[in-house]
């Protein structure tokens, strides 16, 4: 395994996180409880340090019964909370007993990093005034060690929640959206680095990458829609290219890749309910950079498209909180 430090965290990551929700959530619903545990722990056998869940994602209490047996400062763990629902925005009290909620699950009494869960741009300004200095507190409690925020990526696009919360230093940690054909966060991790912000990359490999047929689907409405070329909605495997000798192994492999050796990315999160995968991704990971050719293929094609391959997760509702 290789790690990084965390921005200014101080906190040595594994470059690979084992993602804990997306359509995966560590085989939930497909395999048994202690199943799921018991992948959570290869992947601590194999050098994966960080563990990203949150309360939305159902998996709080599996990764707290497979670190149960483990020194609490070899895993870095990550969870989050919404901060508003059907009624409203949250209270700050409100997210703080969220946050003491996911401790329970997960069988601690402290977690590392603590997420505003894909808060909007539209609510910043209520997580800075009333759900930060609570947060605060309970940093100074204990029960954290540092606030970060994610982005609502399906919703938020632009990504214009981060180009205010990377300007306000009680960010330590940001979660955004990247990949191959959706690159421009480069900005935003332009200046986390600067900046000291520790960044997780989410998206990395999701749907279009991963369901036959939808990549060479998006590619083709995109062609109509003008803002790709006709002869690439064309070809029957539009990113080939990236697999060679030299190259990429698979698209996965290249997505992986791509995202890993981003300048700024600390990170990449992956999800998963399978042992093989497991070690598939890592392995993918852990490779060296795409061949600069090919990078600079996928950023004069892709480089310019926005919201491309930002699907929700399959069991997650369009109308729950963003």
């Amino acid at each position: 395994m290789q790690y990084t430090m965390l921005g200014r965290t101080g906190l040595k990551v594994s470059v690979a996180g084992l993602g804990c929700g997306g359509n995966s959530r560590l085989g939930l619903g497909t395999l048994t409880f202690d199943q799921s545990a018991d992948l959570v722990r290869e992947a601590l056998d194999l050098g994966i340090n960080l563990i990203d869940t949150a309360v939305a994602y159902g998996t709080e209490e599996i990764v707290g019964a497979a670190i149960s047996s483990r020194p609490r400062d070899s895993v870095v763990l990550s969870t989050k909370s919404y901060i508003s629902d059907a009624t409203g925005p949250f209270s700050g009290a409100k997210v703080v007993e969220s946050l003491e909620g996911s401790l329970g699950r997960l069988k601690t009494d402290h977690v590392d990093i603590f997420h505003l869960h894909g808060l909007s741009p539209a609510l910043y300004d209520h997580a800075m005034a009333e759900i930060i200095p609570a947060l605060l507190e309970a940093k100074q409690q204990g029960k954290l060690r540092h606030i970060a925020v994610s982005e609502t990526s399906p919703r938020d696009p632009e990504h214009a929640m981060l180009a205010r919360a990377v300007e306000d230093p009680v960010w330590e940690v940001v979660m955004l959206g990247f990949h191959m054909m959706n690159q421009n966060a480069r900005p935003m991790l332009a200046r986390c680095l600067a900046r000291g912000v520790g960044t997780l990359c989410m998206f990395a490999v999701r749907n279009i990458f991963s369901r036959p047929g939808l990549l060479q689907q998006t590619i083709r409405e995109l062609s109509m829609e003008g803002k790709l070329p006709a002869a690439l909605a064309e070809d029957p495997d539009p990113l080939g290219f990236l697999i060679h000798p030299g190259g990429a192994e698979s698209l996965t492999d290249a997505a992986y890749r791509f995202a890993r050796h981003e300048p700024g990315m600390d990170v990449v999160l992956f999800g998963t309910g399978n042992r093989a995968h497991l070690k598939e991704n890592i392995a993918s990971i852990l490779r060296p950079p795409l061949p600069v050719a090919d990078v600079a293929r996928l950023g004069a094609l892709f480089g310019h498209l926005v919201g491309v391959g930002f699907d929700l997760p399959d069991h997650v509702q369009k109308a729950k909180p963003a």
